[in-house]
């Protein structure tokens, strides 16, 4: 076999540094660029769109536990209802809300009308001396 031309390997034997110059510019672990996929959004990023264009981004399915499960009903606590009332009754259904929660006290007796409450929410309105009354009885379910 007749050898067309000498490879650059042949051709440095002998040579210490084969062309890199310092040793430290071609044969240490820092010539790497990283392990694994280290780098692939800077130094490996022309690496990375030639041969993996895909591998940032989502894909899949959402878990389904981990999907914000919002009511679509707006709520409010006793707290607040104690702050907005002016009178003796209060339609919520008319200010927006459509529950009533049992958050904080409530320190004067309400009429409240609005179509779901909690347990706890009653109980503190009654003791407070108001009471709750259901727009809806189909709707009342206490929550």
């Amino acid at each position: 076999m007749v050898m067309r031309f000498r490879k650059k390997v042949r051709r440095q034997r002998g040579s210490k540094l084969h062309g890199w110059g310092a040793k430290k510019k071609h044969r240490g672990k820092g010539s790497k660029g990283g392990h694994g996929m280290a780098g692939l959004l800077k130094h490996k990023k022309m690496w990375m769109l030639a041969n993996d264009p895909e591998h940032f981004g989502r894909t899949g399915f959402k878990v389904p536990q981990r999907v914000a499960r919002a009511s679509k009903e707006k709520a409010i606590n006793l707290r607040m209802l104690d702050k907005i009332a002016a009178g003796s009754e209060i339609n919520l259904s008319e200010l927006g809300y459509g529950k009533l929660l049992s958050g904080g006290k409530i320190t004067k007796p309400l009429a409240v009308k609005v179509a779901k409450f909690t347990e706890e929410a009653k109980r503190k309105i009654e003791e407070a001396g108001g009471r709750i009354v259901s727009e809806d009885v189909s709707e009342s379910k206490k929550d």
